[in-house]
């Protein structure tokens, strides 16, 4: 298998008023593509921050990100943000979803960015929600759609634009057990079928064991790992 995402030496700091607050101190990481890792820890030790990093939403203070052969942590504001629109798909424990639109609309949102018309945007958009089982769901807008769907349709989001990387945090923290169970069955299959690398924080175990392995951090720094049965 290669290697999608190497890291080393991977350190953060954050300034809180006078003092700074070291979250994640010299960690060294590679995740294999077509990799699913779930991402586990104590409130505190570092998994958000990871995970953003990892995703490009922040900047680490020291040490390298080198995500499909890319150093993304050289990159400056406006270069992040491409390659971030190209790479990685984002679903969040909230969904993010825009209420005032319809489910096929969300889903188009990273497709704004792109040159595609608006014909080829809508045909992707629907081949997302498909994809996730919402295809009879196209029109309708998040408030009538359950939890569960809601998360779907952040999925088809992630999705709609073919990213190499899925960053998932707590993906099913705001569902019942039965829709969590749903929306980790399709993150699995988007994994073994569809090929996606997925690193997902979670505090749940039950999550976790849907991926193929589990990393642990405590304090900023990797104390285990976990391999699940296939």
């Amino acid at each position: 298998m290669t290697t999608l995402v190497s890291i080393r030496n991977l350190s953060k700091t954050y300034q809180r008023g006078p003092e700074k607050v070291a979250v994640l101190h010299g960690l060294d990481l590679d995740i294999a593509s077509g990799d699913f890792v779930a991402l586990m820890g104590p409130s505190g030790s570092g998994k958000t921050t990871l995970l953003n990093l990892i995703g490009g939403l922040d900047a680490p203070t020291g040490g390298e990100i080198e995500i499909d052969g890319e150093r993304i942590d050289s990159m400056g504001a406006g270069q992040l943000a491409t390659w971030r629109s190209r790479n990685v798909g984002y679903v969040f424990q909230f969904y993010n979803l825009m209420p005032a639109l319809s489910a096929q609309k969300n889903v188009e949102l990273p497709l704004l960015l792109t040159k595609l018309g608006s014909a080829q945007r809508k045909r992707n958009a629907q081949v997302a929600l498909e994809l996730v089982g919402l295809s009879d769901r196209t029109s309708h807008k998040p408030s009538e759609l359950s939890g569960g769907q809601q998360q779907r349709v952040a999925i088809a989001r992630a999705i709609v634009s073919d990213p190499t990387l899925l960053i998932c945090d707590e993906p099913t923290g705001d569902l019942d057990r039965q829709s969590a169970e749903e929306i980790l069955g399709l993150l699995q299959e988007l994994n073994r079928e569809h090929g996606k690398t997925i690193v997902m924080v979670t505090h749940d175990p039950k999550a976790a064991e849907h991926a193929s392995h589990t990393l642990h951090l405590d304090k900023g720094v990797l104390v285990e790992q976990q391999a699940h049965a296939a």
